[in-house]
C-alpha cells in the first residue's frame, strides 16, 4: 500500500490534523488515499511507480481515487491543467468533482461535463463538515482532479431546458431527524395490552412469545421462577435459578395454620427437581403444593404433626406420578428414552413446642440455636450414595463426599422410584432458634452445620427474610453452580403466626 504523507490540514474540510492520523476527525476523510505531493510541478505517475516523498515547501492537497482493491499500484494523479475534469490522457472519461459551493470559478461557455446522469459526480460539500468522507470511485480509469482543477471547472448555465445540466444545484440541507421515542421511557403512549398476554419487559412493546422471548426486539424474559420470594409473619424463604443452570427447577410453599386448640402451626416444603428427569420443574412445583395442601388439611383436624408430614410426602409422591401418566401416549412411544419427572423433598412443621422434619432425598433441615454458644445440628440423613457408604461403614464422611458418586440419590418421588420411604422425625428444642430447610445448592457451600451457623445472620429469628437472602447469597457468592432455596423458620412458632395462610 502506498505511504500515507503528513499533512498539516485535511485535504477535505481544511480542519488541522495531528501526526499518525489515518482520518480526518472532522469529516472521516480517508488520509490514505491522498498522495504524497511532489515538490515540483505534478506530472502523472507512470508504471505503479510511487511519487517522491514531500519536501518543506510544497503542501499541496492533491486528492485522489481510492486505489484499486487488492493491488498495491497508487491511483495516477491528474496534471492541474486539466481544467474540464478529463483525464490527462486526453479520453472522455469523466473523473470526480471535489469542488466546493462558493469557491468554483465559472468553466468557458460552451462546454458541457462529458459525466452522464447515471454516473454523476460526487456532490459538493456543505458548509458544516460532513460526517463521512466527500469522494467516491469513479469509472475506470479511476482517477481524480487537483482541488485547482475542481474550484475552476464550475459548468455554465444550461443552453435550453432539455440539456442534461453539468451539475445539479445544491439542496437545502435537511432538518435533523428526530430519533424514535424510546419506548422503555415512553410507556404513557404504549396501548394496554389485551388479557393475557405479555410485554416484553426491554422494549415494553413487543408481545413474548411462547417460547419467551419478545417478537419485538428478540429480548428473552425472565422466568417468574427464576428468582422467588416469600415472607410470612412466621416464616419467609427464597429460591434462585443459580449462576449455571438455564432454569430454576427447586420449588417451595411457606404458609401457617392452627392446631385445634388454636396454637400456631407453621409450614415450609422445599422441592429439587432431579434433573436428569423429564420435566423437574413441574415435579418440584407439583410435590411442594400437593404437600402443603395435605398438612393444611391435616393439622388443623388434630392430627398428631409427624403423622400428617409422612402423608404429605406420599400426597407428593401421587402428584408428581401423575404428571407422567399425563404424558401423551403418542409422546411416549416416539421418545422412548424419556423418563418419569421427579425431586426430592424436604420439609418442617414448627409448633410453640414440637418440630417435625420430613423428606425424601438429599435436601436438608439444620437446626441453630438463638444462643450461639449452643451448638447448631443437622436434622436429616441424605438419600445419597455417600450417605450409604458412611452408613455401612465402608467410607468416612470425608472420603465419601469426595467421591464423584457422592450426590447420587437414592431416593427421590417419582414413577421411577423403585420403593418410597418417606423420612420422618420429632424435636422438642429447649431454647429458641431458626430451623433452615434448604436444597444441596446451599448446603454444598456449607456442608457442616457450624459452617452455616457462621453464615446465617444473629438476628435471624427476628428477620427471617433477611436471613434467607443472605444465604442464597453465600451460595452465588460461591459459584451458583445449583439453583438454590432457602427456607427460614423460627422457633417456637410466634402467637402472631397463627392463622391461615
Amino acid at each position: 500500500m502506498s505511504q500515507m504523507p503528513q499533512l498539516a490540514a485535511c485535504p477535505s474540510c481544511e480542519e488541522p490534523l495531528e501526526s499518525g492520523d489515518r482520518f480526518c476527525g472532522a469529516c472521516g476523510y480517508d488520509l490514505s488515499a491522498v498522495p504524497v505531493p511532489p515538490d515540483d510541478n505534478p506530472t502523472v505517475a507512470m508504471n505503479g511507480s510511487t511519487p517522491r516523498p514531500p519536501s518543506a515547501a510544497a503542501a499541496v492537497d492533491w486528492p485522489v481515487a481510492p486505489e484499486p482493491a487488492g493491488s498495491d499500484t497508487p491511483a495516477a494523479m491528474v496534471l492541474p491543467t486539466d481544467l474540464d475534469g478529463r483525464e490527462s490522457g486526453g479520453s472522455d472519461s469523466p473523473g470526480i468533482r471535489l469542488d466546493r459551493p462558493g469557491r468554483a470559478s465559472a468553466r468557458p461557455s460552451g462546454q458541457q461535463s462529458e459525466q452522464p446522469a447515471a454516473q454523476s459526480s460526487v456532490p459538493p460539500h456543505a458548509e458544516a463538515p460532513s460526517p463521512t468522507p466527500a469522494h467516491a470511485p469513479a469509472p475506470a480509469p479511476a482517477r481524480t482532479p487537483s482541488r485547482a482543477a475542481a474550484q475552476a471547472s464550475a459548468p455554465a448555465p444550461p443552453a435550453h431546458a432539455s440539456a442534461e445540466p453539468d451539475e445539479y444545484p445544491l439542496a437545502a440541507p435537511l432538518p435533523p431527524e428526530v430519533p424514535p421515542a424510546d419506548p422503555r421511557t415512553a410507556t404513557a403512549d404504549l396501548p394496554t395490552p389485551p388479557a393475557g398476554l405479555k410485554v416484553c419487559v426491554a422494549c415494553r412493546a413487543g408481545q413474548v412469545d411462547r417460547d419467551g422471548y419478545c417478537e419485538n426486539c428478540g429480548h428473552a424474559q425472565p422466568r417468574e421462577r427464576d428468582h422467588m420470594e416469600q415472607e410470612l409473619d412466621t416464616v419467609a424463604a427464597v429460591s434462585d435459578r443459580g449462576l449455571r443452570h438455564h432454569r430454576n427447577e427447586d420449588a417451595f410453599t411457606v404458609s401457617a395454620t392452627a392446631l385445634p386448640d388454636g396454637s400456631p402451626a407453621v409450614v415450609a416444603i422445599v422441592c429439587d427437581g432431579v434433573s436428569s428427569a423429564t420435566r423437574p420443574d413441574e415435579a418440584s412445583l407439583a410435590a411442594s403444593r400437593a404437600a402443603n395442601e395435605s398438612l393444611l388439611a391435616a393439622l388443623p383436624r388434630g392430627t398428631h404433626p409427624q403423622q400428617a408430614m409422612h402423608e404429605a410426602i406420599l400426597t407428593a409422591a401421587e402428584a408428581v406420578n401423575s404428571l407422567a401418566d399425563r404424558a401423551p401416549a403418542a409422546a411416549q412411544e416416539h421418545q422412548p428414552h424419556v423418563n418419569a419427572p421427579a425431586c426430592t423433598l424436604v420439609g418442617a412443621v414448627v409448633t410453640p413446642s414440637l418440630l417435625i422434619v420430613g423428606w425424601v432425598g438429599d435436601s436438608r433441615v439444620y437446626w441453630v440455636p438463638v444462643d450461639r454458644s449452643a451448638p447448631p445440628a443437622r436434622l436429616t440423613e441424605d438419600d445419597s450414595w455417600a450417605a450409604q457408604m458412611v452408613a455401612a461403614g465402608l467410607m468416612n464422611e470425608a472420603e465419601a463426599y469426595a467421591d464423584q458418586r457422592a450426590h447420587a440419590i437414592t431416593g427421590w418421588l417419582g414413577a421411577d422410584a423403585y420403593e418410597l420411604e418417606p423420612h420422618t422425625a420429632s424435636f422438642k428444642p429447649d431454647r429458641p432458634g431458626v430451623v433452615v430447610v434448604c436444597t444441596d445448592g446451599l448446603w454444598n457451600y456449607a456442608e457442616g452445620a457450624e459452617e452455616l451457623a457462621e453464615v446465617i445472620p444473629a438476628d435471624a429469628a427476628d428477620r427471617p427474610l433477611h436471613s434467607a437472602q443472605v444465604l442464597v447469597g453465600h451460595a452465588l457468592d460461591g459459584g451458583g453452580h445449583d439453583n438454590v432455596t432457602v427456607a427460614v423458620l423460627p422457633f417456637p412458632a410466634p402467637q402472631q403466626g397463627a392463622g391461615s395462610a
